[in-house]
């Protein structure tokens, strides 16, 4: 019965950590009865303990999922089950897997064993094609972002390193002590664990307080047409949507301007890709720009492209018929007068929603029905690398349209390639006003800080907002708000140690689980022959 309040209180607390109604001290401490569970049963019990460590760890897991992500459910029941569920149920593995090589080493060994397997999971849930890195632990400091400005260091897996040092030498001070019965262990362990937590929030203020953001700046629109897309998105005309983003556009637009932004697909009737020069999208955004001429339209759009030549297919092609496939995009475009229009295509897609999974396996078991998770079922097409659009007075800006936002090595990408500033154009009306707009919008703050990029964020229902180079949101329209939101953006060039290097910390973690991993069970094999 401890054993199952341990795992309990540690499912609690870290759903009580989580942004942005929670508080992230609970997170230095939240893994500690599910590791003191853990270790009572390694140490005490001979049967059934691989069973007994999967199912508090995922009592603890699924309560975290849970709490944290509940609504998935309002974009699709199933979709929202499968995600909570199946995550949790890959945690527990992960813990098992370290339970399974702590009975093999010694406590330094299979802590760090533990540290580095976690980061790693985290690291897989960045790059495969089921990935779901919402909860990874760095994310937890979204709200605090004057903690964690040394971010531009590690990324949020510098988070996740944090999390995990200060719950294992908590563990480590509860074990001591339990075994010496010394208060000067809980005393000296207090203190420490104190300096563990504190000093990182203390360099980071050093750096908040010495850092310095651009001088350079250039005024930006974000518009926010609050359509809802599930009864007026994908119901509503080009024209009217045209329309609509150019008169919000002209109500907040100064001379000053260099830069207007529309949302995720906001474009959502199905444009050809090459016959863009005729959609009333081209239209009303290069009839603005061209009455505006200094200024730049970046917008979301819906497009397609429709052939039947077999050598165009590639994996992402969705096939209609015989000898008819098309290429379906979700994609930026950024117009400016006197100019070429410029594309981008999306690249981290949503699971189910706009890509099917390991369609070699599934599509075998499955045929051409997506896994239903929400929104549309057809395959996104998208591109290898990131771009960026020139805007007329030669500052590049980052189109990150949507998800793409949760991924921090990923959007270094659009820096290393030059953006300037960053724009995130996305739709978060699928789930409703609960926490997954709140807590998308607070993931964005960790991308500004990681790569020192100010960013615009155009959201369709809502929040759109600016933040600047520290992580910190500037304005806001509100969540459901129809208007236009006009802010300064910094100009930044330089590259952050972050930005150049990417996840250095997972890759490092990788080689160290698995030298770990196998320093635990080669000798345990030999002993069996």
């Amino acid at each position: 019965m401890k054993n199952f309040l341990y795992a309990l209180l540690s499912g609690i607390l870290l759903a009580l950590a989580w942004p942005t109604y929670g508080f992230p001290l609970l997170l230095f401490f939240a893994f500690v009865p599910l590791l003191y569970a853990e270790h009572s049963i390694r140490i005490k019990q001979a049967h059934n303990r691989k069973w007994k460590i999967f199912g508090l760890s995922y009592l603890s897991f699924i309560i975290w999922n849970l709490v944290t992500t509940y609504w998935l459910y309002f974009s699709t029941p199933f979709g929202g089950i499968f995600a909570i569920t199946v995550n949790s149920l890959l945690m527990s593995l992960v813990f098992l897997l370290f339970h399974i090589v702590a009975k093999r080493v010694n406590f330094k060994a299979s802590s760090s064993f533990l540290i580095s397997i976690w980061i790693c999971f985290e690291y897989l849930h960045l790059n495969w094609e089921f990935s779901w890195p919402w909860l990874n632990l760095g994310n937890a400091f979204s709200e605090f972002p004057h903690w964690i400005q040394w971010y531009e260091f590690t990324g949020t897996f510098g988070g996740t390193l944090w999390v995990w040092l200060t719950n294992i030498a908590l563990l480590k001070m509860l074990l001591l002590y339990k075994e010496h019965k010394a208060k000067e262990i809980l005393y000296r362990g207090l203190f420490k664990n104190g300096l563990l937590i504190l000093l990182p929030i203390l360099i980071s203020y050093v750096i908040l307080w010495n850092y310095e953001e651009s001088e350079e700046t250039i005024e930006a629109v974000v518009l926010q047409p609050n359509i809802n897309p599930y009864t007026e998105k994908y119901f509503t005309s080009d024209v009217r949507i045209g329309q609509l983003l150019t008169d919000l556009a002209e109500e907040a637009v100064t001379p000053e301007t260099k830069i207007v932004i529309a949302p995720e697909t906001v474009f959502a009737y199905g444009t050809v890709l090459s016959r863009f020069e005729d959609s009333e999208a081209n239209f009303f955004t290069s009839r603005f720009v061209n009455e505006h001429p200094k200024m730049s339209f970046l917008s979301g759009i819906s497009m397609y492209e429709r052939f039947n030549d077999p050598g165009r297919v590639r994996e992402q092609t969705n096939q209609l018929g015989p000898n008819d496939w098309y290429d379906d995009y979700n994609s930026a475009f950024m117009i400016s007068a006197n100019d070429s229009v410029h594309f981008y295509h999306k690249s981290k897609l949503v699971v189910g929603v706009e890509n099917f999974p390991y369609q070699e396996v599934l599509r075998p078991l499955l045929g051409n029905v997506m896994i239903d998770l929400g929104g549309t079922v057809a395959m996104k097409t998208t591109q290898e690398k990131r771009a960026t659009f020139e805007i007329p007075t030669s500052e590049e800006v980052g189109p990150i349209i949507c998800y793409e936002s949760v991924y921090g090595d990923f959007v270094t990408g659009y820096v290393r390639e030059g953006a300037d500033f960053l724009a995130i154009i996305t739709n978060d009306a699928w789930w409703g006003n609960t926490q997954g707009h709140k807590q998308h919008l607070s993931y964005a703050r960790l991308r500004a800080i990681e790569n020192r990029r100010a960013i615009a964020r155009s959201a369709n229902t809502g929040i759109s907002a600016f933040i600047n180079e520290k992580g910190e949101i500037t304005s806001t329209l509100g969540y459901e708000e129809q208007g236009a939101l006009r802010g300064e953006v910094t100009l930044n060039d330089r590259l952050t140690f972050y930005s150049r290097f990417g996840d250095y910390i997972a890759r490092v973690s990788l080689f160290l689980a698995l030298f770990i991993f196998l320093f635990a069970v080669i000798p345990w094999k030999r002993s069996r022959k």
